[in-house]
């Protein structure tokens, strides 16, 4: 293949574009692609993907079930085309997550009819059943595994009263598929050395399987945006009701802060109204110093993120964590949980942000007071951070290595 440009199909069974991840990813990688030269088309499922001009986008159109407009919804019976969709609305009636399976099922007779048009499928964690057909094609797969979904698994069972522990061991069921899948895609991308050794742990893979390339920044999006930042603000991006995010250890050392204190936290996540993290909001008596956003403008996050005093990624597991890279990259003071990816993308020295002891309201109060008392140690933490940012965390890097495995995954297959 040598440097020739490829013919890349990128498969994302969700891409979602602000927010968990995979949109994001799908967004910054395929322009990346783009101005190396090679030639993109995303085959996506609902909510689908923001791309910039060049990049092909192919809908692969579900149910939608999960809308978040109108999350579990029963579609009317005209909206059923398939036994696909039968599949699709029956597992989520039985409390299953069925998109990975059924995303898969439609795109790959798609790809396969156009197999001639590609060089290399890449697949956005989906690591559904069918892509495995994609072989008899003669097309190689790659697979991103941004980390296994096993960990959400394992701290949403232990955070769940009993009464739920059925219906998420229903949920979670996927992932038995996605395992079975995944041991037998030959070539993975993967963004830090924590989620590689979670997969040969929990799915059964190889350390061969795997080639480590960090997820990168817009570092000219991403940016330091003055000298004057809002004094006290904390921001932090963690899904709301979700334990492996930590929002509710942040919560709790919010509450622990001196009554004087100028903290306050604009949380970009939607909590469920009357769920767990507004009550706990309630109880703790912190309302007035919380305020939860959503929906903003790419452009309105990164003003928000360079705006704050401090940054705060709280979360118990992390396959890599793009807010803690975002905030570096803002030059924006980071503090963020001692675990899991985390050490490895802020660095264990503390030059570049402190680390605290998962869910440890105290320790990270007590880490979140110091920084914003001392205004000199939060400009050193905020200089080395965009530093790290900036030489460790590019998109073009990014790309550039993503390529390098696609043309490995081709030459493997002859």
């Amino acid at each position: 293949m040598g440097d020739r440009p490829l013919r890349i199909a990128l498969t994302s069974y969700r891409s979602k574009p602000h927010c968990g991840g995979q949109g994001i990813y799908v967004h910054y990688l395929t322009r990346a692609l783009r101005d190396l030269g090679h030639d993109v088309e995303v085959f996506s499922g609902p909510p689908y993907p923001e791309l910039v001009d060049g990049v092909r986008l192919t809908r692969v159109p579900s149910l939608d079930l999960y809308n978040d407009a109108d999350p579990f919804r029963v579609p009317k019976l005209r909206e059923f085309r398939d036994v696909t969709d039968v599949l699709e609305f029956a597992t989520m009636c039985t409390a299953g997550f069925p998109e990975p399976r059924t995303f898969s099922r439609r795109v790959v007779p798609l790809l396969r009819a156009r197999a001639a048009e590609f060089d290399v499928v890449h697949d956005n964690q989906t690591y559904g059943p069918a892509l495995l057909k994609l072989a008899d094609a003669g097309l190689p797969l790659v697979g991103t595994l941004h980390h296994p979904i096993s960990a959400d698994r394992r701290l949403d069972l232990a955070a769940a009263p009993w009464r739920k522990q059925v219906p998420l061991r229903r949920w979670y069921g996927f992932l038995r598929a996605q395992a079975r899948v995944a041991r037998q895609v030959p070539l993975n991308v993967s963004p830090s050395r924590n989620s590689v050794e979670d997969a040969i742990r929990d799915f059964g893979m190889r350390f061969e399987q795997f080639r480590m390339i960090p997820i990168g920044v817009d570092t000219d999006h991403f940016r330091p945006r003055g000298p004057e930042r809002v004094r006290g603000r904390l921001v932090a991006m963690a899904s709301a009701d979700v334990p492996l995010k930590g929002l509710a250890v942040l919560l709790r050392a919010l509450a622990e802060l001196p009554v004087d204190s100028p903290a306050h936290l604009t949380a970009v996540t939607r909590p469920e109204p009357g769920g767990p993290t507004e009550k706990l909001v309630a109880d703790l008596g912190i309302g007035h110093r919380v305020t939860f956003v959503h929906g903003l403008s790419d452009d309105a996050l990164a003003e928000l993120m360079a705006s704050a005093e401090v940054a705060v990624v709280p979360s118990l597991y992390e396959g890599f964590s793009l807010p803690a890279v975002e905030a570096m990259a803002s030059g924006t003071p980071l503090v963020a949980s001692d675990t899991a990816s985390l050490p490895e993308v802020v660095g264990r020295d503390g030059t570049a942000g402190l680390l605290v002891p998962p869910g440890d309201p105290h320790a990270l109060a007590a880490a979140i007071e110091a920084l914003l008392a001392d205004p000199e140690h939060r400009a050193r933490l905020g200089a080395a951070a965009r530093e790290r940012a900036v030489t460790r965390f590019s998109w073009a890097a990014t790309a550039a290595a993503t390529a390098d495995v696609y043309r490995e995954a081709i030459a493997r297959r002859g």
